[in-house]
């Protein structure tokens, strides 16, 4: 098959930001092929990278420390793993957790003895320690210890695991942070912007996940003396528990999103402009739309909203299922597809746009390479007030319909915690700290640079001689005029913000599946869940939603 000119490939309109950049729909999304982790797989596979176990200095309760080493992209990286014999009262997944079961540290290069040494006295104390600019990636995991332990015993008794078990817990560990960007002294993100490979948002945070979860396989093999079978170690993926500390990123970093957006929905684009699709990729859509099903039906969560939401897209896919078997041979059938989902609800429209995309990698793939973007928000002082004032009327009406004198407008704030240094939510007429204020209530200082343009005019600049407090409201106003996918088109401060919809987004780019919901703050997710094995590369590019025993 010849390879399509990138360039000249036709594409649909996008969908609009009014309709994709709602909380509803973004923490509806599902993990794609052009998710970071997905990208990474076939960086890793198109390398040819081989993993290697350097060192394996552990006793034979597991407790001790090992090194993975691999090259990918011309360089060498690392994997200092350290498992600690933690007592049980101390284990907690909250951030004010001060030991855990394992640390790691993903490092620049091959660690000679001096460095292995010093990497696994401070990746246990965490930010409690310092680290070196050859120190990429600092984590830290605690066990599921029930399925940990059940593996280990299993093992032992010359058996594998109980399935079921297997497949409802789905990780040995869970990760609770995973820190980049020059944090406690790592390295910061410019060391490897340039990397191939690594170049991508968080494609080092990913790898370190991928190379923890080899890591976790290991070691109850190591404890239990017996090989766990490929296709239940292949389901066992990297449990997360992921809060309110990585909810604002998305609005702290609005061009970032806005690449995100902007290669999701023209890889869409793409996909939809296809006038016909041969037979095979027909059936492909159509196995992937039975895998789907099975998918929903392995995905169990107590949360009762949560639950609510995938039962009733159980019950809408066999109706899409049977549109699949109807349009897909007929004209425009992606696009068809897309028409008829809007009889369904935002999450069963998203996992069906994340379906559409997965046959598709020689249209789409090439567009991962415009997720990182190192532009930065700037102000254009000479923009005319008349300027401003369009600009705020075409992107920001529904902000200026919101009653910012309302309680339930009004009804939280968000602020950072003194203590550990991460973002919260606070109720403002129920608890203090509002005059902490973080500056995440976006539409309100929009709709207040409104008013303050009354009567006003002039140019940008003049404006801010006057109004200093307005800088950064107006710098949003034209950032989004530039990046129209970059601003979240929903209240962060009113009553119904849900943050855990800003959580799933951000996660299901990570490459996150069966999200786990305990409240909305704060969710469980699991990574690397069907990913290949570290022999396994061969397989890279086809674990979308992956299925027990596949």
């Amino acid at each position: 098959m010849n390879t399509p000119d990138l360039e000249t490939l036709p594409q649909t309109r996008l969908r609009p930001p009014s309709t994709v950049m709602r909380l509803r729909r973004m923490g509806a999304m599902f993990p794609t092929r052009l998710s970071f982790l997905r990208t990474l797989m076939r960086d890793l596979a198109r390398e040819n990278a081989q993993v290697t176990r350097t060192v394996w200095n552990m006793n034979a309760d597991g407790f001790g420390h090992g090194v993975y080493t691999l090259r990918l992209g011309g360089y060498d990286y690392s994997l200092v793993a350290v498992s600690t014999d933690l007592p049980p009262e101390l284990r907690t997944d909250r951030v004010i957790a001060t030991a855990w079961d394992t640390a790691y540290v993903l490092y620049d290069g091959i660690p000679d003895a001096t460095e292995i040494a010093r990497i696994v006295k401070a990746a246990p104390q965490q930010e409690a320690a310092r680290f070196t600019h050859r120190d990429l990636v600092l984590s830290r995991a605690n066990k599921s210890v029930r399925l940990f332990a059940h593996v280990i015993e299993a093992l032992k008794q010359g058996a594998q695991p109980d399935e079921t078990r297997v497949r409802e817990t789905g990780y040995l560990m869970r990760t609770t942070a995973v820190y980049g960007n020059g944090k406690f002294g790592i390295a910061d993100r410019a060391h490897i912007a340039e990397r191939p490979c690594l170049s991508g948002p968080f494609a080092a945070e990913m790898l370190t996940v991928w190379l923890i979860r080899g890591f976790t396989h290991d070691l109850v093999e190591h404890v239990g003396g017996a090989p766990l079978e490929r296709r239940l170690k292949r389901h066992l993926g990297i449990g997360n528990a992921t809060g309110l500390g990585m909810a604002p990123f998305l609005v702290s970093h609005p061009r970032l999103l806005d690449s995100w957006m902007q290669v999701r929905e023209t890889a869409l684009a793409r996909v939809a402009a296809l006038p016909a699709i041969n037979s095979d990729t027909r059936a492909r859509l159509l196995a992937l739309a039975k895998r789907s099903a099975r998918h929903l039906e392995e995905w169990n969560v107590p949360d009762l909203i949560a639950a609510k939401r995938i039962a009733r897209i159980r019950q809408d896919w066999p109706q899409v299922q049977a549109m699949l078997a109807d349009v897909l041979s007929g004209p425009d059938p992606v696009a068809a597809a897309l028409a008829a989902s809007t009889q369904w609800f935002e999450d069963t429209q998203e996992l069906l746009v994340a379906l559409v995309l997965e046959p598709f990698g020689e249209m789409i793939d090439g567009l991962t390479d415009c997720m990182a973007n190192p532009h930065q928000s700037e102000i254009d002082p000479a923009m005319t007030l008349d300027d401003l004032r369009e600009l705020i009327a075409r992107d920001w009406s529904w902000a200026l319909q919101l009653d910012f004198e309302s309680r339930i407008e009004t009804a939280q704030f968000w602020y950072v915690s003194e203590a550990k240094q991460e973002p919260r939510l606070g109720r403002r007429y129920e608890e203090e700290g509002a005059e902490l204020e973080s500056p995440l209530d976006i539409a309100r200082r929009v709709a207040g640079l409104h008013s303050a343009l009354a009567g006003e005019g002039g140019i940008v600049a003049e404006l801010l001689l006057k109004r200093p407090d307005l800088r950064f409201a107006l710098r949003r106003v034209q950032t989004l005029a530039r990046a129209p996918y970059g601003e979240i088109r929903d209240n962060l401060i009113g009553e119904n913000c849900l943050p855990v919809d800003m959580l799933r987004c951000k996660l299901a780019f990570f490459g996150a599946a069966k999200f786990d919901p305990k409240s909305d703050r704060w969710t469980r997710i699991t990574l690397c869940q069907g990913a290949p094995l570290f022999d396994e590369l061969d397989t890279a590019d086809d674990w979308w939603l992956p299925c027990f025993g596949e």
